[in-house]
């Protein structure tokens, strides 16, 4: 195992102090006929007001166990504001791409995992990699990053955090975009990423609970919704059940309220059945 902990490679202008990347990359070792391999970087949720530590290490380890490179993005989160998440991602989608040789990972396969409002952070990446206002705000934060390097070639979200309307989770838009703009509409609309141009959203994986007690379930739906829409290819999975932060659905991340076995622990394995349907070189 290949474990580091990144920091100096993924800050930007306000990036707080406890965050950095933590990669768990598999070794590379000539008994394996494919070196390559998908690398997944999970982003936990929190409301963007912390980083839950159900969805973090142990999910990375369950990719592992699957043959995948992984790593865990501790981001900032309030006080720090918008884009600062969006641009550490970024640059941590960059910096693991610019290691595809050294670390045996496939440079055309690398997804964004998020749980919740990680789940918003992933899709964001999503929604606005291949965006001249995106790449306008990198300029103006002095980060010389193309498209190409920050591209995100899928996306897996857990009960995301999507829409600023009616279905919003509000705490996670006042964490993310401060008391101020939190009560602009253009921002809010800007953030409901389910009103943004689909066409350049890589392939996704969404799952969630029917009446999920946080996030309502009108977030992953209104995203599917838009993104069949625009013709991109999807697959999405609803759950009985009305808990959210689920992480793996089992016992192995039981917790507070979270205290039974769901059906919803079926994602695991069915978003490997989709990243195995990724063209394997």
């Amino acid at each position: 195992m290949i474990h580091n902990i990144v920091r100096e490679e993924i800050r930007v202008p306000g990036t707080l102090p406890d965050t950095y990347l933590e990669t768990f990359l598999l070794d590379i070792t000539p008994k394996f006929l494919i070196q390559e391999r998908p690398l997944i970087v999970v982003c936990p949720g929190g409301g963007y007001r912390f980083t839950s530590d159900r969805e973090a290490e142990i999910v990375a380890m369950q990719f592992n166990a699957m043959g995948y490179h992984t790593a865990v993005l501790r981001y900032s989160c309030a006080p720090a504001e918008f884009p600062t998440a969006l641009m550490e991602l970024s640059k941590a989608v960059a910096y693991l791409r610019s290691n595809a040789d050294k670390w045996a990972i496939d440079p055309e396969r690398i997804a964004v995992l998020g749980f919740s409002a990680g789940g918003h952070l992933a899709a964001s990446l999503g929604v606005f990699w291949n965006t001249e206002w995106y790449a306008q705000i990198r300029r103006e934060n002095g980060i010389e990053l193309t498209a190409e390097q920050i591209k995100p070639n899928g996306l897996i979200l857990a009960y995301p955090v999507i829409s600023s309307g009616e279905h919003a989770h509000r705490d996670s838009f006042v964490a993310l975009l401060g008391e101020e703009r939190s009560q602009d509409s253009e921002w809010l609309s800007r953030m409901s990423l389910e009103m943004q141009d689909m066409k350049d959203v890589p392939p996704a994986f969404i799952w969630h609970t029917t009446y999920d007690d946080s996030v309502p379930i009108e977030n992953s739906l209104y995203f599917a919704t838009a993104l069949m829409k625009a013709h991109k290819s999807v697959e999405y999975h609803v759950f009985p059940g009305d808990m959210h932060g689920l992480s793996l659905a089992d016992w192995r991340t039981r917790s507070e309220k979270r205290m039974y076995d769901t059906t919803a622990a079926q994602w695991i394995g069915l978003v490997k059945q989709w990243i195995e349907n990724w063209k394997v070189h």
